[in-house]
């Protein structure tokens, strides 16, 4: 996969009524790719989820890769980094042209339909029609399910994973919780990092993206007779500091606005109504343990998308089952020719 950028010089419009003056998305291409032989190839499109970047084979490695189910050197694989997070796409990184200094706080809320909009900007920037198989898991199914309305002829096949159609109260009290921890740290609205509020909404996540049985089964206590555990507490720390070291405080602020903005009826008559215009063989995946996405949701989306299919996957690692449990996933695309 290759690392490249499109930099759109028009003016881009956001829901939220703010405009960006110009706007950069980073994105990884099989190696190969050229205008010229995008008609020669399959194309896979695959969104990413909340903290991840554009090179699937980073954080999907299981799947994606050469030699690997989907295969880069066989297929055109395209992944596009989320605008408003830190890994090289406009950013509250970037700088503000009107200040010349970042973003940070000032950086406009976007929304997941202006996400999908972007994805579409470059799928006509790379020359490509359509795709032939579109997927993402949590956030990156929010991402695959609006651009599957928003264009319906774009997108030939499409896969669900671990998402909804519209996010939950459930989901935004815990994004509320990721906030407050990022507010908490007084470095957080100085613009000096927010390092220590990071780490703590990332603690708070990781809760909902894990499972009862996950927890108990992988952070118990060697010692059954310690008075106060320590091993589940140090794991949070742990991947607090993991998230400090490779994400922006700023960027997890807009991603979480972002999670927040998820509703595909917004405008279009209610979630029924808006999935009814989706025209791609679709499969809806749930996992079995997600406290976060649980499989009502699924279930629900595939009786409102004409012709879609549910499929189950089953995990003790709860909602991040869509990154840890890539077999499932592989029978799955297999199993209904989906590629």
């Amino acid at each position: 996969m290759e690392k490249r950028f499109y930099r759109h010089n028009v003016p881009f419009a956001l829901e939220c009524g703010e405009v960006l003056e110009e706007m950069e998305i980073c994105y990884h291409i099989s190696r190969e790719y050229t205008a010229e032989k995008s008609a020669e190839k399959k194309v896979v499109w695959i969104t990413h989820a909340l903290t991840a970047n554009s090179d699937p084979t980073d954080w999907w490695d299981v799947l994606v890769g050469e030699g690997k189910f989907f295969d880069p050197r066989k297929y055109t694989i395209v992944c596009a980094n989320i605008l408003g997070s830190c890994y090289g796409s406009t950013s509250p990184c970037s700088i503000n042209p009107a200040t010349w200094k970042p973003y940070l706080l000032d950086f406009p809320k976007t929304t997941v339909r202006d996400i999908a909009q972007c994805h579409n900007l470059l799928l006509e920037h790379l020359g490509l029609e359509k795709v032939d198989l579109l997927i993402g898991g949590s956030v990156g199914g929010f991402q695959a399910l609006e651009w599957s309305i928003m264009y319906p002829q774009k997108i030939k096949n499409l896969v669900l994973l671990a998402c909804n159609c519209r996010f939950t109260p459930w989901g935004s009290a815990f994004n509320e919780s990721m906030r407050m921890a990022l507010y908490a740290d007084p470095t957080f609205e100085q613009g000096l990092g927010g390092k220590a509020g990071l780490a703590a909404a990332r603690s708070i996540a990781l809760i909902s993206y894990r499972s009862f049985e996950g927890y108990n089964t992988t952070q118990a206590e060697s010692n059954e007779d310690c008075i106060f555990p320590q091993r589940a507490g140090s794991y949070q720390r742990y991947q607090g500091k993991k998230l400090v070291d490779r994400f922006d405080a700023y960027s997890y602020l807009s991603m979480l606005n972002l999670t927040d903005s998820h509703n595909v009826g917004r405008y279009r008559g209610g979630v029924e109504k808006a999935m009814e215009m989706v025209t791609a063989n679709t499969v809806c995946v749930g996992i079995d343990s997600d406290g976060l996405f649980p499989t009502c949701e699924q279930k629900f989306m595939a009786q409102h998308i004409p012709g879609a299919k549910y499929m189950e996957i089953t995990s003790a690692f709860g909602h991040d089952g869509f990154l840890l449990e890539w077999k499932q996933i592989k029978d799955i695309v297999e199993s209904e020719n989906l590629i």
